[in-house]
């Protein structure tokens, strides 16, 4: 029987999604080098007599537990070494001005503005700035054993054993997790096959999206580097491109209204075993015959796929850049640091963060009243954007830090010092990997009862840490969520309207592209790529928006049907190209420049505006132009109404 809640309890909307947990498997590797990397320094600090130096190196160990998310092991290098280079910077800039009071306000504001600005560069220099303030504030917090360049080795080399632990299998599984990627954009092509025609399809499209992001990010990685001369990258680059004819024929196919044959989705899917088990060879399709243009798109991109998935040699020079090669590492320099000083969004996210850790580093080392490091390392934490809400990352954070400090107190009070530390921390640690994909909130009970542990063995306060922990912990959550959110009136609005007008944008740029007399398949099919992206990049914003309290929220949810009508008017250009590549005719130069117009119109006003506003649009066109489904696409973009 169902529960319901009596009227004027339910939870609002965005409460539940903060507090829904997300489904992800156990990384059972990650859970396993956890429990090794955080309880093996311990153990050797215990047995050579010095508990504060394995746990410090355990706590080094922990950032890089975090920070091990990546699938490819050379992603695993940058993920984990480079965050541990800022980190060893920063605990050693926070142990130099350590009880210096307005030295160590000063300094710890300026690494805060610096990690700021430099985590909006990209994921690893988020990881990095967030360790290197992190470590900034432990520094400057707690006092650190030995000489001053101790405390910087130990952390450092913890986390370098998580490192070590994780490329242990790298020889036998070189370029295994790459494959593992191409073969899942497969599945995920097959299931969208099978979506088509039905209610399934943008899911299952949305799915098929960030698979082939992911598939390309991987691969990505290397091919600056190896592009050309590793054998099995060429392959794999070649495969993932072979899957681009068939992802473009499924919008078409959808948009017949009928299912496909479950034997396209079946191949689809041997296919990606094949690359799983890296088959050569001869590939038998048991397709039926093909029936109209969209049927024999999806019949050719299925049996291009084929031979090139089971060839047993791929030619380099034959292979069509659908990506564009990568820029040298000297160029990306230069732009990432132009970018850097020259971006708006990066001085504001740096100094909204500099202001809060001013104020918790302040309120530590200047007030007097006995407060510790926690506060400043709360707003850390919560003040990541890019992590998600502010806001409710401050909710989760409050909520994670009482339940971890409920098993803390179970632990401390059970737990006596010494090897039983050992034995407590070898049973957490593993919760740290297994609970922070379930989301924010989950992973803050994993690591508060893990750090509160080490620093017992750093202060033998037992106890007396808890409720003191959880005031710090409240004072920075309202710090953050006070001077870094409703101070700062862009926290107040869903800022979609920008992100959505580039979208809009390159659409017009794409449709033109598509059907214009300079259309380019390369150029195109990178174009294509990059529209999927951004606008995958808008749900999750989206996403997150949804869990903001009214209005934000609200104002979020009302933009929504516009992201699924530029990703449906994204698909019918796609569809029509697919059909006049199988010999549709093609459409006249007005009526691609008459759409074009119609969407740039459309992008300057989303740019301009907050609130959606409907406009009456008047496209005009043949009704068997293969255009017909984009004007429809086009004109209930333009038609949906601004929220009562």
């Amino acid at each position: 029987m169902s529960r319901e809640f009596p009227i004027g309890l339910t939870p609002p909307d965005w409460l539940v999604r903060n507090l829904r947990p997300q489904q992800a498997p156990v990384n059972r590797p990650a859970v396993v080098r956890s429990a090794i990397a955080m309880a093996l320094p311990l153990a050797l600090g215990l047995a050579a007599g010095r508990p504060a130096y394995g746990a410090l190196a355990s706590m080094g160990a922990l950032s890089s537990v975090i920070g091990d998310t990546a699938d490819a092991y050379r992603m695993r290098i940058l993920n984990i070494a480079v965050p541990q280079l800022f980190g060893a910077a920063g605990v050693t800039v926070g142990a130099l001005v350590f009880g210096q009071g307005w030295l160590a306000v000063t300094a710890v504001t300026g690494v805060a503005l610096i990690s700021g600005m430099i985590s909006t560069i990209g994921a690893v220099a988020s990881v990095s700035g967030l360790l290197l303030l992190l470590n900034t504030v432990i520094g400057a917090g707690i006092p650190l054993p030995g000489d001053w360049w101790l405390g910087p080795l130990l952390m450092t080399g913890g986390g370098l054993l998580v490192l070590a632990l994780a490329l242990l299998a790298w020889p036998l599984r070189s370029g295994v997790p790459e494959r593992a990627s191409v073969a899942a954009a497969y599945r995920a092509a097959g299931e969208l096959l099978t979506a088509c025609g039905t209610e399934a399809y943008d899911a299952a499209r949305y799915a098929v999206t960030q698979a082939l992001n992911n598939a390309y990010d991987l691969i990505l990685a290397r091919r600056a580097r190896h592009h050309g001369r590793s054998p099995d990258l060429v392959r794999l680059l070649a495969q993932l491109n072979a899957l681009t004819p068939l992802v473009e024929a499924a919008p078409a196919a959808h948009r017949c209204g009928r299912p496909l044959p479950e034997d396209a989705s079946e191949a689809v899917r041997r296919l990606a075993d094949a690359i799983d088990a890296d088959r050569r060879g001869p590939f038998p399709l048991a397709l039926p015959e093909p029936v109209g243009e969209t049927g024999r798109a999806v019949d050719h991109a299925l049996r291009h796929a084929a031979e090139v998935v089971t060839a047993c040699h791929v030619d380099p020079g034959s292979i069509v850049d659908r990506l564009g090669r990568p820029a040298s590492l000297r160029v990306r320099v230069y732009r990432a640091t132009r970018n850097l000083l020259l971006s708006g969004t990066s001085w504001r996210y740096g100094l909204r963060l500099a202001l809060c850790i001013g104020i918790a580093q302040t309120l530590v080392s200047l007030v007097p009243v006995p407060r510790s490091y926690w506060v400043a390392l709360t707003v850390t934490f919560v003040l990541k954007p890019d992590f998600g809400s502010v806001f409710s990352r401050a909710l989760l954070r409050a909520l994670g830090t009482v339940v971890g400090l409920v098993v803390a107190a179970a632990v401390l009070a059970a737990v006596p010092l010494g090897w039983w530390d050992v034995a407590a921390v070898a049973v957490l640690a593993p919760l740290v990997p297994a609970l922070t994909p379930r989301g924010y909130g989950y992973q803050t009970a994993a690591i508060t009862p893990v750090i509160l542990v080490l620093s017992d063995l750093l202060n033998h306060l037992g106890t007396a840490l808890l409720v003191p922990r959880l005031v710090d912990s409240l004072i920075g959550c309202a710090i953050a969520l006070v001077a870094g959110y409703l101070l700062w009136p862009e926290s107040w609005h869903a800022r979609v309207g920008a992100r959505l007008s580039d979208a809009v944008a390159d659409t017009a740029e794409y449709v033109e592209n598509a059907f214009g007399d300079t259309a380019d398949p390369p150029a195109r099919a990178r174009m294509r790529r990059r529209l999927y992206r951004d606008l995958s990049t808008i749900r999750t914003e989206f996403q997150r928006a949804l869990t903001e309290p009214p209005p934000i929220g609200r104002r979020a949810a009302a933009w929504w049907p516009l992201v699924v009508a530029v990703e449906r008017i994204v698909d019918a250009t796609t569809g029509a190209r697919v059909r006049v590549k199988q010999g549709a005719p093609i459409p006249s130069p007005a009526e691609v420049a008459q759409v074009a117009l119609q969407l740039r119109e459309l992008s300057q006003g989303l740019r301009e505006t907050e609130v959606l506003v409907a406009v009456r649009t008047d496209l005009t066109g043949p009704a068997d132009s293969v255009l017909e489904p984009l004007r429809q696409e086009v004109a209930a973009a333009r038609a949906i109404a601004s929220p009562r």
